[in-house]
C-alpha cells in the first residue's frame, strides 16, 4: 500500500539538501561568432562541507556556476572535478555553520520494485524542489550517450525531466540511492539514475585528486545473465560480454574483440563488469595482468598491459 504520509516525511527530510544549478558558457557556432548558452541542472550536498554532487553535463564547460538552495540563497560555486565516464561532477560551496547534507543509503542493496523518489527542479522552475514517485524498474542498466556508454546505472519510472539531471533519486526513507541523469531526452516513462555507491566513490576522489584516476582496459561491456547466454548459446552463464573496443586501447593491443567474454581477471573469477571494475582498483597504470576470456567454445588467457583511463579535469 503507497505510505503517502511516509513519502511526504522522506521529501521533508532530503530537501534542504537539494540545490538548482545554473550554468553559462560560451559555445561558438561559426568562425566569428560566439554566443552564451544557459543551462539548469539539480545537485545533492553530500557533505556538510559543502561539497555538491551532479551531472558533468551539467557542469560542462564551466568552472564556476550559479547555486540556489531552497531558502533561494545563491552563490557561486566552484567546480572541483569532473569524470565524463560516469557522467559526475563534485561543485564546493561555501557554507558557514556547515551545509545540510543528504543522508546516502546503499544501492548495492537495491531491488526492483522499490519505491523511488526523484527530486529536482525541472525545466529550472523556481519554489523548490519538485518530486516524482516510482519505482526502481531494474538494475545494471548500460545506456548509451553522446560521452559513450555508460554502465551499471538504476533504471526507474520515476519521471526525470530536463533540470532533473544531478539530482537525488531517494528510498522511502529519504536517503538518496542515486544521481538522476537524463541522457535519453526522448525516452517515455524511463529515468536513470548513477548508483549512489559509485557516486560517492568517484566524488571522493575528485576532491582529493580534481579528477578519476583509474586503470584502463578500453573495453564496454553488458554482463552476460543467464537469459542471455540461453538466447545466444553462450558457454557460459556469467561473465561480461564485450560489445565496444576503443582504438588502441589495451585491450585492443592486446587482441580481445567484441564478442569476447571476459570470465577472470588477475586469476580472481567475475560475474559482472563491475567485479571486473572492482578488481582494477587494485591495480596500477602499467600494471602487466591477464584476462581470462571465452571466444566461442574455447577459453584464452591474454596479458595486457593496464592504461590510464582518458578523462578532463
Amino acid at each position: 500500500m503507497f505510505d503517502e504520509d511516509k513519502i511526504v516525511k522522506a521529501v521533508e527530510k532530503l530537501s534542504p539538501s537539494v540545490v538548482n544549478i545554473s550554468t553559462v558558457h560560451m559555445v561558438q557556432y561559426d568562425m566569428f561568432h560566439t554566443v552564451p548558452m544557459k543551462g539548469v541542472g539539480s545537485g545533492i550536498i553530500f557533505k556538510p562541507e559543502g561539497y555538491v554532487i551532479t551531472n558533468y553535463h551539467v557542469t560542462e564547460g564551466t568552472r564556476h556556476v550559479d547555486v540556489f538552495q531552497p531558502d533561494g540563497k545563491k552563490q557561486t560555486g566552484t567546480v572541483v572535478g569532473v569524470d565524463p565516464t560516469t557522467d559526475l561532477s563534485v561543485v564546493k560551496l561555501k557554507c558557514q555553520g556547515g551545509c545540510a547534507a543528504a543522508e546516502l543509503g546503499d544501492s548495492d542493496k537495491l531491488k526492483p520494485g522499490q519505491t523511488a523518489l526523484a527530486i529536482g527542479n525541472p525545466f529550472g522552475l523556481a519554489g523548490g524542489p519538485a518530486v516524482t514517485v516510482g519505482v526502481i524498474s531494474a538494475i545494471n542498466r548500460a545506456v548509451p550517450s553522446e560521452r559513450g556508454l555508460i554502465e551499471n546505472l538504476v533504471q526507474t519510472d520515476a519521471s526525470i525531466n530536463p533540470g532533473n539531471s544531478g539530482g537525488p533519486l531517494a528510498d522511502s526513507d529519504g536517503r538518496v540511492i542515486g544521481v538522476n541523469t537524463a541522457i535519453i531526452p526522448f525516452a517515455q516513462g524511463i529515468g536513470f539514475a548513477i548508483p549512489i555507491n559509485l557516486a560517492k566513490e568517484i566524488a571522493e576522489e575528485l576532491i582529493e585528486h580534481g579528477k578519476v584516476i583509474r586503470p584502463w582496459l578500453g573495453v564496454s561491456t553488458t554482463d552476460i545473465t543467464p537469459e542471455l547466454a540461453e538466447s545466444y548459446a553462450f558457454p557460459v552463464k556469467e561473465g561480461a560480454l564485450v560489445i565496444y573496443l576503443a582504438a588502441n586501447s589495451p585491450a585492443h593491443k592486446a587482441g580481445i574483440r567484441p564478442g569476447d567474454i571476459i570470465v577472470a581477471v588477475a586469476g580472481k573469477q567475475i560475474k559482472t563488469m563491475d567485479d571486473v571494475r572492482k578488481l582494477l582498483q587494485s591495480k596500477k597504470i602499467g600494471e602487466t595482468i591477464e584476462l581470462a576470456i571465452v571466444r566461442g567454445d574455447g577459453r584464452a588467457e591474454v596479458k595486457l598491459k593496464l592504461g590510464e583511463a582518458p578523462g578532463a579535469i
